[in-house]
């Protein structure tokens, strides 16, 4: 209560912050009549003076009022668009790398010009972060104007693009691009031999637009690149002869939740077949060294005792084929991963086919926050402001709207069954449009909308292609009187975008799932830019100029049409888990000070009322009399959604965290390895480092065979001679050494560094400086990089097996991070020993045959991985013709469509082929090493 007062006196901390940014903007309105007067030249000059300012001295704030005022300025001679006053105020949140919560319609594409032209001024590069390839291409050429009217380059990073030509986009004051794209392009990055090669040139600032979207919603699973891994059939093979072998009390099975594991005995069993066959490190099968082993043991028990044959999986064709749980289907071409389909494959006696090893992987969380600043823009942000504070220590600041929002948010009506929830929103959609109201009708899955499209069309509705409807058609009725609808799926980017713009046309009915269309905004009577661009193209007849103004009262015409109907209708047919994404489809109405309403529709059978008790309430509303077609609709029902959904929100937000924390751990190992490599890239000469491994391999062998105080017949001289001889090659008499009287550990010790040393020394001599330099650089790299992507797959068993620990009342956590690090020690002496190892034995016949760095070539048998977290679909292993996207029964359709039409003798009828996918000539080489190949 003392709180709702104080609010009331002095405003809450976020009008009060906002309160505090208007001095700065007076400011910037006051200089508004000064540029003004400035012509072309004098106004570009300004970005050489700020740049100039800089150099002397001067801070980025110091420069914040005259660097808007020219944006604003440059805006309005360009675009013919002015910044509003709100607008400043989110630039500034963006600036002092904040999130600026703002509504659809109020320009939040304007406003990251401002920030992003001042910051752009260090020249070290800022970067404008998309959720698609569309929305980069179309932000970076339409704000492009104001950059390079201001003298500054844009570049743009989308799927497609050559390493030049990424390099020299990075290279730009500003680089346009999506999430997926920058953190690729960082991991790909880290995987090539010549730093000259490397596209990014550092992370100074970045805005992520859409920034709940990538921050949070995709943020749950990692960006991966893996690549083609040894073949490994004899592990697998030997591996699946123990489960055979073991007895029903060797190992535990839940059916339900799918999970085997093997009791103390089984332990004790598999310890010593394990042994028999030399696959087990140390005494224990939970030794660290035994991870990976245990979790291959892990996949080959599930595969015997909980994936059935002709239910879970097929044989044919002599292949493992995934039998899809929902609909019976085969699913070829996809397999499971962290070796569970080579375990069935050697189950069955199949050909074991090669598994992929992750080589490089990074989570949005942690690659974000490798950014000097950080600042995002979204509509929906503060319901989440918890966790962005806690996990990228961003602020949320909500910025008021230019014109006070006239939306009307009705109660949620609430039916007992779906079959009357979808009968009354049938209803209100032919009553919306038989008053020329548009409507927006949101669903949570491509499933949904579907379903109510099918609906839609037996109430005599008919459904527009996405291809064929053009944006001025949307409203109209078809041929034959029908009236029509479109579905948006959050497939193809840019038509969707076109259509959704023109959603607000009078009666036009589009039903989109949650991201279709996301980033464009739904203008009342239409976009009249875009329905310009789409009727008149290119025409540039001496009447353009009235033909455009003919379009303009049309949509004007449409948009008086809409108002009077009451602005766009958004009607929800179900309510999500996060209340944000409830407030994105209802933050779809209302832009601008338009009026229009939103309302949701709810049945108890739905998933979220179901999994919070909709039993007992559809129980007391059966005795309270409530009748067939009739809704509840009451403020209680509302806040009581709500609740459940912060708790869904809260143990979403535990999940990430969790996933984080684990991720930390492998990121701090990330940052040393890449840093060592980069730093290893470089250097001319490595062969400072290269003595340093030498020196700490000789220290750690012989502290191994001769402990520290230990007696002299205590030592262990055969063995050190035998450690010797395998790791430099040498035959030294250290045996006769250790007999000598009065001799010392320290002697030794430096008896060995001088015999290796002479050693390489001799190495040197024998092959040239220049030549030895190379080879030194080459293995070094080349093991570096074939250890840590060992360890890679290492912790992720270790990962998969240490929530166990928890039975035995230890933290996984803790036993995670404490086993990682032991492991990363363990891959820095293997590679002090390897490396060592190679470069005392090699020898090399001819100059030609010096082992050099792989070209950067290579890097193409090497296939991007991100799991959309919601589908589990890989964005990037869409069929071809496909897009890389949500899934569902229409995508299938059309993949098997495109496949059937394509004939191998004539790529004109192969459409858009995947990189990754067989060629469609038949040939059975990845498109990318066939008819895809680049010169």
């Amino acid at each position: 209560m003392l709180g709702t007062l104080t609010k009331r006196l002095f405003g809450s901390a976020n009008d009060r912050r906002v309160k505090g940014y208007r001095s700065r903007v007076d400011a910037i309105n006051a200089a508004e009549p000064e540029f003004q007067k400035l012509n072309d030249e004098e106004l570009r000059a300004k970005t050489a003076f700020f740049r100039a300012e800089l150099a002397n001295g001067k801070s980025l704030d110091d420069l914040l009022v005259p660097a808007f005022a020219t944006v604003r300025e440059a805006a309005k001679r360009t675009l013919g668009q002015r910044h509003f006053d709100v607008q400043l105020i989110g630039g500034m949140v963006l600036h002092e790398s904040g999130i600026a919560e703002m509504k659809t319609g109020e320009g939040k594409t304007l406003v990251a010009t401002l920030p992003v032209y001042l910051n752009a001024l260090t020249g070290k590069g800022v970067h404008v972060v998309t959720v698609n390839d569309y929305l980069a291409e179309r932000d970076a050429g339409w704000m492009g104007e104001i950059y390079n009217f201001l003298g500054m380059e844009v570049g743009v990073i989308v799927h497609g693009k050559t390493d030049v030509e990424r390099k020299a986009a990075y290279a730009a004051d500003i680089t346009y691009g999506t999430n997926n794209e920058f953190g690729f392009d960082y991991l790909r990055d880290n995987l090539k031999y010549d730093i000259k090669a490397m596209a990014q040139r550092g992370h100074y600032f970045a805005i992520v637009d859409e920034v709940d979207s990538i921050l949070i919603d995709e943020a749950r699973t990692p960006l991966i690149i893996s690549g083609p891994l040894e073949d490994r059939s004899d592990f697998y093979n030997t591996v699946d002869t123990f489960v055979p072998k073991l007895e029903p009390d060797d190992y535990e099975v839940d059916e339900k939740m799918r999970t085997a594991s093997f009791t103390e005995a089984g332990n004790e069993k598999l310890e010593v077949l394990l042994g028999d066959a030399k696959l087990l490190k140390g005494d224990s099968l939970y030794d660290v060294e035994n991870v990976s082993v245990v979790h291959h043991l892990q996949q080959a028990l599930r595969a015997h005792k909980l994936f059935q044959r002709d239910k879970d999986y097929i044989i044919k064709n002599g292949e493992v084929i995934i039998i899809d749980e929902f609909t019976g289907r085969m699913m070829p071409g996809r397999r499971y991963g962290e070796g569970l389909h080579q375990a069935l494959e050697a189950k069955e006696r199949q050909k074991i086919q090669p598994e992929n090893q992750t080589v490089a992987s990074i989570t949005f969380q942690n690659y974000f926050r490798m950014y000097d600043k950080l600042a995002g823009m979204t509509g929906t942000a503060l319901t989440e402001a918890e966790e962005f504070m806690d996990i990228y220590r961003l602020d949320v600041v909500s910025i008021p709207t230019n014109r006070e929002i006239k939306r009307e948010d009705e109660h949620d009506q609430v039916y007992r069954t779906q079959e009357e929830k979808y009968q009354a929103i049938l209803g209100i959609i032919k009553e919306a449009h038989a008053k020329g109201q548009p409507i927006l009708v949101g669903t949570t899955s491509i499933e949904k909308s579907e379903q109510l499209a099918e609906s839609l069309k037996k109430e005599g509705f008919r459904q527009r292609d996405l291809e064929s409807a053009t944006s001025a058609s949307l409203g109209e009725t078809a041929k034959g009187g029908k009236p029509t609808f479109q579905v948006l799926n959050a497939r193809f980017h840019e038509q969707e975008a076109k259509i959704i713009t023109q959603a607000g046309v009078p009666g036009g009915i589009t039903i989109a799932t949650n991201m279709a269309g996301r980033g464009t905004d739904i203008q009342l009577g239409g976009n009249a830019d875009m329905v310009i661009d789409e009727e008149l193209g290119d025409y540039d007849g001496p009447d353009r100029g009235e033909k455009e103004q003919v379009i303009r009262d049309r949509i004007e015409a449409l948009k008086q049409k809409a108002l009077a109907a009451g602005g766009l209708f958004v009607l929800a047919t179900e309510r999500h888990e996060s209340r944000r994404i409830d407030n994105q489809l209802r933050g779809r109405s209302g832009r601008q000070g338009d009026p229009g309403r939103s309302r949701f529709y709810l049945s108890l059978q739905d998933d979220l009322m179901r999994i919070f008790g909709s039993e007992r309430m559809d129980g007391m509303l059966r005795r309270l009399g409530l009748e067939d077609g009739e809704a509840i609709v009451h403020p209680w029902i509302n806040r009581a959604l709500e609740k459940a959904q912060q708790k869904v929100e809260a143990r979403n937000f535990d999940q990430r965290k969790n996933v984080l924390k684990y991720d930390d751990v492998m990121n701090d190992q990330r940052k040393v390895v890449f840093e060592q490599r980069r730093e290893l890239m470089q250097e001319e000469d490595v062969r400072e480092t290269i003595n340093e491994m030498r020196q700490d391999v000789v220290e750690a062998m012989v502290a191994k065979h001769i402990p520290e105080k230990a007696y002299p017949e205590q030592w262990d001289s055969e063995g050190l001679t035998q450690s010797v001889r395998e790791v430099f090659g040498l035959d030294l008499p250290v045996k006769d050494w250790a007999n000598e009287e009065g001799i010392a550990d320290e002697e030794i010790r430096e008896r060995l560094k001088n015999a290796t040393d002479e050693a390489a020394a001799r190495k040197v001599a024998k092959y040239g400086i220049e030549t030895w330099r190379q080879v030194e650089k080459s293995v070094l790299l080349q093991t570096l990089d074939h250890l840590w992507r060992e360890h890679i797959a290492t912790l992720d068993h270790l990962r998969s097996v240490v929530g166990f620990r928890g039975y035995a009342q230890r933290d996984p956590l803790n036993e995670y991070k404490t086993e990682s690090f032991e492991l990363f020690e363990a891959m820095l002496q293997e590679l002090r020993t390897l490396t060592t190892s190679q470069l005392m034995r090699i020898e090399i016949r001819q100059p030609s045959e010096a082992p050099s760095l792989p070209s950067d070539d290579e890097l193409d048998d090497y296939e991007p991985h991100h799991f959309d977290p919601s589908t589990g679909e890989d964005e990037f292993d869409a069929p071809a013709g496909a897009p890389a996207a949500s899934g569902g029964a229409e995508e299938a359709r059309l993949a098997r469509r495109a496949a059937e039409e394509r004939d191998p003798n004539d790529p004109t009828t192969w459409g858009k082929v995947s990189r990754n996918e067989p060629c469609p000539c038949g040939s059975g080489k990845k498109y990318k090493h066939c008819h895809g190949k680049t010169v």
